[in-house]
């Protein structure tokens, strides 16, 4: 029998504390209009003292379980995209299935900084695919906000923290060809490893010991690149359907920086109504960010079921990638 990943429901959570562009121009040079118009950003959401990345990834997962009725112990996977994890060891995933409360699963976090959340959807979805799993929780848990250097006005602004989830489920594949199938159609992912220094966190355990260390960041490198590689990847997510930009319902693609998203947009002619679009809340909260980006056009309205959707992101690595998803 062959089977397909169904997205059930979405799930989100943002911390209480907002910082304002405003804010941060009390603390470092910089100002409202800098910030907005270089990157679309109006504000973000830091997470309090003590309060750590499994914490707003269980609050994201909780949500999604509530809203599509099924209780913790229908979950057999949890796979967690995250670049700020609680501990080196154990995965923040584990401590998530604790707080959840899910015994038998089996959880693994995935790390691919930006792009870490359609890593682990494909991660997911290829487990529903081969039989091994009937219900998956993907999440995208981040607290880049620990990762920043407030000296440093080119990083400091463009982050925030924030969690995301997706409740998957197996279905039976129909022998029906095509896209017109719910679930994840297909996933589609990339690095390079060249370029790890364009976009990178300057500490870990290996290298520095206890040194966490900050987000160091080639700014027009990193543009000159997600335009070309994210555009790149949504053609062949396209390509391997045989659908054109107009046959999709929404773009929905990692919240990093508005001139990238509607320079790719811009390639595709897809017009700004089919757009989803967080960055100017939410900031970019890494691997969050298409989750919640998703949770928030499923709680307005925008997106409804049968509807088309490619996603896309590109992080630190470089890694990218795209999938097209029929919600």
């Amino acid at each position: 029998m062959a089977f397909r990943s169904v997205v059930v429901v979405c799930g989100a959570y943002l911390p209480s504390r907002v910082v304002t562009n405003h804010d941060l121009a009390t603390i470092m040079d910089t100002s409202h209009e800098w910030i907005v118009q270089r990157v679309g950003i109006h504000q973000r959401h830091m997470a309090a003292e003590g309060e750590y990345t499994s914490d707003l990834a269980t609050h994201a997962a909780k949500q999604a379980l509530m809203r599509s009725g099924l209780v913790p112990e229908s979950i057999d996977l949890i796979v967690l995209a995250t670049t700020t994890p609680d501990n080196t060891f154990p995965a923040t995933a584990v401590s998530v299935q604790q707080k959840l409360g899910v015994g038998q699963a089996f959880s693994f976090d995935v790390q691919a900084a930006c792009s870490g959340f359609v890593y682990a959807l494909a991660v997911a979805d290829n487990f529903i695919r081969s039989g091994q799993v009937k219900t998956a929780l993907v999440i995208g848990a981040e607290t880049m906000t620990r990762l920043l250097d407030f000296k440093d006005r080119s990083t400091a602004v463009l982050f925030g923290d924030g969690a995301g989830a997706l409740v998957l489920r197996a279905e039976e594949r129909s022998p029906q060809k095509g896209s017109s199938q719910r679930g994840v159609l297909s996933t589609h992912l990339y690095s390079d490893g060249r370029y790890r220094d364009a976009l990178y966190v300057d500490g870990g355990p290996s290298q520095g010991g206890g040194n966490v260390g900050h987000v160091r960041m080639q700014g027009k490198e990193v543009m000159k690149h997600a335009v070309e590689k994210i555009g790149s990847a949504v053609k062949k997510a396209l390509e391997f359907h045989e659908l054109t930009p107009h046959d999709i319902d929404w773009f929905v693609p990692h919240q990093a920086n508005i001139r990238i998203i509607h320079a790719v947009a811009k390639h595709f002619s897809l017009p700004s109504e089919r757009l989803i679009i967080t960055v100017g809340q939410h900031a970019n909260t890494s691997a969050a960010s298409i989750p919640l980006a998703l949770a928030a056009g499923e709680a307005d309205g925008r997106i409804q079921p049968g509807q088309l959707l490619i996603i896309e992101a590109m992080g630190g690595g470089f890694t990218w990638g795209s999938a097209v998803v029929r919600w």
